[in-house]
């Protein structure tokens, strides 16, 4: 919750970056990408808005959100003859 006491919700979006095909991914609050696009509206891209927890959109936004852990594969441990 923010100081006022209100809750806060994020939002994930894809800055654009001039001469690169794909922006980078960024998180902000709702307000502020509320003012952005009222400032250059459709300029950035909206992955996904109402996002309830700032750790949940920073997971999002690196694009690890959901994806299972990666384990490095289990040596097989050889049994002792005897």
């Amino acid at each position: 919750m923010s100081k006022a006491g209100k809750s806060v919700s994020w939002v994930v979006y894809r800055m654009t970056i001039h001469n690169q095909a794909e922006g980078k991914a960024a998180v902000c609050e709702q307000g502020e990408w509320d003012e952005m696009e009222r400032a250059r509206p459709g300029y950035h891209t909206l992955v996904r808005g109402g996002i309830t927890n700032e750790a949940e959109a920073e997971l999002l936004a690196r694009g690890t959100a959901g994806d299972a852990k990666v384990r490095p594969p289990h040596e097989r441990k050889r049994r002792r003859a005897g």
